[in-house]
């Protein structure tokens, strides 16, 4: 009786009540949960194997066409068991061979250079570190103005000196496997890396002109990178030390004073996984001696740059990067742009 009088009221029946009932309780569930979400703070959400990937493959390789370069995120938290390999391209205008540290008066070159480079990312004592091996294969065309006013050419091409990277994130950067770090969320990280220069570049005794150095070369360095949401901003400083060339120029002995280094950073990340960044650099000491005779090359200079990084597939990127003379009082002034692929696997 009381479904009749419910139908011919056009009342609903307890069933349809109970089903209405569940629905709003559901809407109003999922109304204050979506109000709780909107609460809280900017994070990254979880990300799985893939999207790790693209996230961590543009902050890892910088291949150089010169010393003097510029390297965002080289501390930047990543996984372990991490690899990736880099080729690349650049190409330099000015008064730089593939050492800036040796700077040649009234010299300019163009120079065309291809890089190799690897990283392989470890765990050291729960914390992150990673080995990063670099290539270079250079072509140049130079000229220099002699002491009589005149100009001669020249052109070199051949392997340059090896570099091998070693870093070790000392704060805020444990070793994570890629399901751990998908919960991680870089704050500040604290770390320090070693750069060893391995003179294994064409070379000839009897040139100024000349793509290897034929010495080597160490660069302790410390580096501290900060996380604001989407910006990270990074500062490195460091130390090149070099041991001595005894076949400079027709057997004399060259030595070198340390040359100083500093880096600022400031990097963008965009949803996409797409970033840019302001890059400079500032050079200062690196005094040469010549068979005991003081030379007037101290180097003084600062450089600024920007880069951009985008992906192309879930494992690969590409990175443009420029970086310019902004002041020289002494030594280099040059221009160079690098062009680099990268792919990453686990």
């Amino acid at each position: 009786m009381k479904l009749v009088l419910k139908l011919v009221l056009g009342m609903p029946s307890d069933k349809t009540i109970c089903m209405m009932s569940i629905f709003f309780e559901k809407k109003l569930h999922l109304q204050k949960k979506n109000e709780y979400l909107n609460s809280l703070p900017m994070q990254i959400p979880l990300l799985n194997k893939n999207r790790i990937i693209l996230l961590i493959v543009f902050i890892l390789v910088i291949i150089p066409a010169s010393s003097q370069n510029l390297e965002p995120r080289a501390y930047g938290n990543v996984p372990k068991n991490l690899n990736v390999i880099a080729i690349g391209y650049g190409f330099i205008d000015g008064n730089v061979l593939t050492d800036p540290s040796l700077p040649i008066a009234n010299f300019i070159i163009r120079s065309h250079n291809i890089g190799l480079g690897y990283v392989h990312t470890f765990g050291l004592a729960n914390k992150l570190a990673r080995i990063q091996v670099t290539i270079p294969y250079v072509f140049v065309d130079g000229s220099i103005e002699d002491t009589y006013g005149g100009v001669k050419t020249g052109s070199r091409n051949g392997f340059g000196d090896a570099k091998i990277r070693f870093g070790f994130n000392l704060l805020g950067s444990p070793a994570l496997e890629t399901k751990d770090f998908k919960n991680f969320e870089q704050k500040t990280i604290l770390g320090v890396s070693l750069v060893t220069s391995i003179p294994t570049g064409n070379y000839y005794g009897n040139k100024k002109m000349n793509i290897g150095a034929n010495r080597w070369a160490f660069k302790p360095e410390i580096g501290i990178s900060k996380r604001f949401r989407n910006l990270y901003a990074e500062f490195y400083t460091g130390v090149w030390f070099y041991t001595q060339n005894n076949d400079y120029f027709v057997k004399k002995e060259l030595t070198q004073q340390p040359t100083f280094s500093f880096q600022a950073h400031a990097s963008y990340y965009f949803k996409n996984k797409m970033w840019i960044g302001f890059n400079s650099n500032w050079f200062v000491g690196g005094r040469s001696i010549i068979d005991d005779i003081s030379q007037d090359s101290q180097l003084d200079n600062w450089r600024v740059g920007g880069i951009f990084s985008t992906p192309i597939t879930k494992n690969q990127s590409i990175k443009l990067q420029f970086h310019v003379g902004a002041f020289t009082n002494k030594g280099l002034s040059y221009d160079e742009v690098t062009l680099n692929y990268q792919y990453s696997f686990f």
